[in-house]
């Protein structure tokens, strides 16, 4: 076994190793980022979605076309994120994601009127929990969860797809199944989203660029938790007709 000199004891000895203590503490504080902005926000859509209902306001958009302008402003926030934040301000693209986070409060206002409080509680801990796990063995594994991806968003299209489908067949024992799968396919998004930013982190990327990866990373986790949220709620939650 071949022995090298003491590196300790030589001039700038220190360097590679301080290198490497500084890129895994910005990292650290890189992801922590991303989980303060998801924390934030999910928080926000909460109180609007709660606010939505106990004031009326949810039911007076149901009972009118503007519904179907609450349920796509979501969609139309990410798209606008997603694509245009290069062109964006921090100021801006922290704007765009917060009113993105607001807009699926109002969105999922519906979620208080048709399961109990109850049933919501236990599929947002049981989504947390799983959401918490995964993620973290994402960030920790070593395993390259690049081969999982494709086969993951494929999984994902193919949810979409049928759950378009479903909007004319409204079959329950496909929804049940795209319920089931869903929350498959979003539990192991979130461990490969979670690598996958990690793979992103560029030590001394200019500060900028940071915040905004930081804001992107952040609603892609947001969308792995939200979606295996409610489709841990439709597939175990009580409803109050019922």
């Amino acid at each position: 076994m071949q022995h090298d000199p003491p590196r300790s004891w030589q001039s700038g000895a220190f360097a590679p190793a301080a290198a490497g203590s500084a890129i895994d503490a910005g990292l650290r504080s890189w992801m922590l980022r991303i989980y303060n902005y998801m924390g934030a926000a999910l928080v926000l859509t909460g109180a609007v979605a709660w606010a939505s209902v106990a004031s009326g306001l949810y039911a007076q958009l149901a009972a009118t076309p503007l519904i179907w302008l609450v349920l796509l402003a979501p969609l139309g926030f990410v798209l606008a994120l997603s694509f245009g934040v290069q062109r964006m301000s921090v100021g801006t693209a922290q704007l765009v994601f917060w009113g993105f986070a607001a807009a699926m409060g109002l969105s999922l206002g519906g979620v208080f009127l048709v399961f109990t409080g109850t049933s919501i509680a236990r599929a947002f801990f049981v989504a947390a929990a799983t959401f918490g796990a995964m993620s973290l063995w994402g960030y920790t594994t070593r395993r390259d969860l690049g081969a999982y991806g494709s086969f993951l968003m494929m999984g994902l299209v193919g949810i979409v797809i049928a759950g378009l489908a479903n909007l004319f067949l409204a079959s329950s024992a496909l929804q049940f199944a795209i319920s089931a799968i869903g929350v498959l396919v979003f539990t192991g998004l979130t461990a490969w989203d979670t690598q996958r930013l990690k793979e992103m982190y560029a030590d001394g990327v200019g500060r900028d660029v940071a915040e905004k990866g930081a804001i992107v990373g952040a609603l892609t986790l947001y969308l792995d938790f939200i979606n295996l949220f409610t489709l841990l709620l439709q597939l175990t939650g009580a409803r109050r007709d019922e």
